[in-house]
């Protein structure tokens, strides 16, 4: 258990870096090519952080566990709220940008529910797959769109992303980026093989495992990210970062086991999990939009989001030895 251990920490390590690696690299391998830096950040770098979710989930579909590809998608939306936003708010109140309540919020909830209504046969279909992909490409269009309609810069977030990127030369820039993608692989794989194998000696599905530890591993460079942000005085933006990896899940993550082959999801999860990951993004959208209220997390607020957050995986816990998918 201990070797099974390590090596999923390790998996995580790696996958963390190498996504580091892999964005860096293509970024720059784009800038050489010409590319403007608004389509950079507008699909390099908004998808590129979601990396390590969508390689994690592919690799696990085409292995067969497509489950924990599922939990990973949904858990990491939960822990994004629950548990990134809701330390982060402890430490410092975080203010809505007007971006975030105009656009990526309502996206945000419009991808939910849109969700919810394909998972309601209990099965993830490739059409549901292509019908969330669909969602993307319609948000990216729109976003390339509105930023080329307005002649506007790269968004705050998106631009301090960018402007952390390690700037490389061109032989640089494409060994970093072939190379980063093949650690990627490597690094899902080990990491989808260690989640699985723990599953099994303790017992329980793959779809707990890809809620917990493999949604949680993959959402800590969010949490790091976020809490980042409002350390340095950018509180602002840290809601964006976290609404937009949430877009990112459900119509970039969730998708790829459908497509790969198609999953049957149990009514437990839809209610338990789904379920959570819905009220959990209401919750975000009435600290927005509740009448009277200055659009702000405070830290009361946060506290209620992580006390959500550890009440489910307690709920998770208790139920992980007495539920398997199909009982």
């Amino acid at each position: 258990m201990w070797f099974l251990i390590l090596a999923l920490i390790l998996g995580f390590i790696t996958l963390v870096w190498s996504a580091d690696k892999f964005l860096s690299g293509a970024a720059s391998t784009a800038n050489h090519l010409g590319v403007s830096k608004m389509l950079i950040g507008l699909t390099v770098v908004s998808l590129g952080t979601s990396t390590p979710e969508i390689l994690v989930s592919a690799t696990a579909s085409w292995e067969g566990t497509s489950l924990l590809a599922v939990g990973n998608a949904i858990g990491s939306n939960i822990a994004n709220i629950g548990l990134v936003l809701g330390l982060t708010a402890i430490v410092a109140p975080l203010p809505f940008s007007q971006t975030v309540l105009k656009a990526e919020l309502p996206w945000l909830l419009g991808a939910t529910i849109l969700t919810l209504i394909l998972l309601f046969d209990l099965y993830l279909s490739p059409l549901d797959g292509l019908l969330l992909f669909g969602g993307l490409g319609l948000i990216l269009w729109r976003l390339v769109k509105n930023q080329q309609t307005a002649e506007a810069d790269v968004s705050e977030s998106i631009q301090e992303e960018l402007d952390e990127l390690q700037q490389m030369p061109k032989g640089q820039a494409i060994f970093w980026l072939i190379a980063g993608l093949l650690v990627l692989l490597v690094s899902a794989q080990v990491l989808v093989w260690a989640a699985t194998e723990i599953a099994s000696a303790l017992g329980v599905s793959e779809l707990i495992i890809g809620l917990t530890i493999v949604a949680v591993g993959t959402s800590l460079p969010e949490l790091a990210a976020t809490l980042g942000s409002a350390i340095k005085g950018h509180s602002d933006i840290a809601i964006g970062n976290v609404v937009g990896s949430n877009i990112l899940n459900v119509l970039a993550v969730l998708p790829i086991p459908g497509i790969i082959g198609g999953t049957e999801i149990d009514i437990i999860a839809l209610w338990r999990d789904c379920g959570m990951m819905l009220a959990l993004t209401l919750m975000l959208a009435l600290f927005a939009y509740a009448i009277g209220s200055r659009p702000v997390i405070t830290r009361f607020e946060g506290l209620v989001m992580l006390a959500a957050w550890c009440g489910y995986n307690l709920v998770l816990v208790n139920q992980a030895g007495a539920w398997t998918p199909g009982s």
